[in-house]
């Protein structure tokens, strides 16, 4: 194809959204010329389908629940006056609820302004408000500097707290006795997040803080987590309601409390938000980005997860965009049946990093190696704000970010590799607003293209469930252990006598980790699995 004719291409397959100033160009996928008109009668579906959620159909047959992450954003084509009511009283909640702790209403415990916010959640309640944080936050602005508990690792959280205690500097008291803690979980018994939370606990009581007074939750009304607040006083609780799932939550108390508090525009999130929902829901496909979108996953996958999703966004602060678009896709698309309960492993594989980082990592295998993938580069225009600079005559380096952005795009093109490039006119609360909701919508597409349920996750509900079983192993090999101290035992025997010597692996891995941190009570001796014993030591 020479150059007149991908010109041509170009224009032919541009996608422009005015609403949002964003665009979306296709022409680089080799789509044949009849694939639209194949498609068309599967996008309609999906249209159809896409209008019976939003307006309040049974979307979650496995929990009888609807799907309402679009009305978050226009309150009003809520199905209902109540949940209309509900969602534009918390955004006035959240508002004021900041407002209160930026002007000092909302105070630590020993006086002062809170300064610091330590969101403690997990996956959606945590990858959604980290995007947002990364990409719209401006140290010199911020009323609140943002840190993440977003994991069960001690060390992890040992590490947020050291650089939330070194980002004070010497200021004559403990960093934590104005951090305000943010706790997200919609049933209040996620592990990871219960552990955080303890943890923080833990910390603010060895300084003497009343946790109870530097705490709030987001959770489901009736939670455990909601329990607990209602027990021992919290500053505040602000929903999460059972027909927004996490993944899909960035736009409800979730994400806009912690960008609230961090001084960032929610109002202009919200405002992009619901303008690339009014250009999604247009129904002539050619004009529709995210119907747009869906369409070219199926095309580059077969329908089937044939290739991966390189997400490239040129620009530092999308770096968390990937991440955040990894658990949406894959949580939403992964699935072994479909909805009529059919045996299909749906899913979509995403996986990237930033431009131009990625010159120096893995571009080389995208246009040299197996041809596994498509791309989505996203452009942003803005180079900064404020003044240029030239680093050669007329050139800047963002002059440089977006030749290497069309330089790769170009250079993978002539291999054959596929590629979209979604371009924004900046990295602003409104930009950010409106992606979040283009990928939302095309996920929601794309699901009823490959016939399975998006809004469900028996996945990860079976990974909780494994995990659970085998902590439960673990406090019985502690009982055999701790009945006869310095006595010594096999992985297989203390399994067999657990209740299965085929749970000796797991045994041998729960024990090992345990032995190398000495101060947890078990001693190993021995070095292989089928040799090494183990014994209670009774130290601490």
């Amino acid at each position: 194809m020479d150059a007149k004719q991908l010109w041509k291409r170009y224009q032919d397959y541009l996608c422009v959204v005015p609403p949002v100033n964003c665009a979306l160009d296709i022409s680089r996928m080799n789509f044949a010329d009849d694939f639209f008109e194949r498609m068309e009668p599967w996008m309609q579906k999906a249209f159809k389908a896409m209008q019976k959620l939003e307006s309040g159909g049974i979307a979650n047959p496995d929990e009888n629940r609807m799907v309402g992450h679009y009305w978050l954003r226009s309150p009003k084509l809520a199905p209902n006056p109540t949940l209309t009511r509900a969602i534009e009283g918390t955004l006035e909640k959240v508002k004021v609820f900041a407002r209160g702790v930026h002007n000092g209403k909302v105070a630590p415990c020993q006086g002062g302004k809170f300064t610091d916010l330590l969101v403690v959640g997990i996956g959606g309640s945590a990858l959604g408000p980290q995007f947002v944080s990364y990409a719209l936050g401006r140290p010199s602005d911020d009323k609140m500097r943002a840190w993440f508990f977003d994991n069960t690792d001690p060390d992890g959280m040992d590490l947020t707290l050291a650089q939330i205690a070194h980002s004070h500097g010497t200021r004559g008291h403990h960093p934590l006795a104005t951090t305000l803690i943010v706790v997200i979980s919609k049933s209040g018994s996620t592990k990871e997040t219960r552990n955080g939370q303890l943890e923080a606990r833990a910390a603010c009581e060895r300084m003497g803080i009343k946790f109870e007074r530097h705490v709030v939750a987001i959770t489901g009304e009736g939670s455990e987590l909601s329990q607990t607040v209602a027990k021992e006083g919290w500053l505040a609780q602000f929903p999460m309601w059972d027909w927004v799932g996490g993944r899909t939550s960035e736009l409800s108390a979730v994400g806009l409390l912690p960008a609230a508090l961090q001084g960032i525009d929610i109002e202009g999130m919200l405002e992009g938000a619901r303008r690339m929902d009014e250009a999604t829901r247009v129904e002539e496909t050619r004009k529709n980005p995210a119907a747009l979108l869906a369409l070219m996953w199926y095309h580059a996958t077969g329908g089937r997860g044939a290739r991966d999703m390189v997400i490239l966004p040129y620009k530092d602060r999308l770096l968390l965009f990937s991440r955040y678009l990894q658990q949406l896709i894959m949580e939403s698309i992964g699935k072994e049946l479909d909805v009529q309960g059919g045996v299909v492993e749906q899913g979509i594989a995403v996986y990237g990093n930033k431009g131009s980082t990625d010159q120096h990592a893995y571009i080389q295998q995208l246009r040299d190696g197996v041809p596994n993938f498509f791309v989505t580069f996203i452009e942003v225009l803005r180079e900064r704000n404020g003044t240029f600079l030239e680093v050669e005559p007329e050139i800047t380096s963002g002059d440089y970010l977006a030749g290497f952005l069309h330089g790769t795009r170009e250079a993978l093109f002539d291999k054959g590799r596929e590629s979209m490039t979604i371009t924004a006119p900046d990295c602003s609360p409104r930009t950010i607003g409106a992606l979040i909701a283009l990928y939302e919508r095309a996920v929601g597409f794309y699901a009823t293209l490959v016939n399975i349920n998006a809004y469900h996750q028996p996945g990860v509900q079976a990974g909780k469930k494994a995990a659970d079983d085998i902590l439960k192993l673990q406090r019985k090999v502690l009982e055999l252990l701790q009945r006869r101290p310095g006595q010594a035992w096999s992985s297989l025997q203390l399994a067999e006598a657990a209740g299965g010597g085929g749970k000796a692996e797991m045994v041998y891995h729960i024990l090992r980790r345990l032995a190398f941190n000495g101060n947890r009570g078990v001693r190993m001796d021995g070095d292989h699995p089928g040799t090494a014993c183990f014994s209670w030591t009774g130290s601490r």
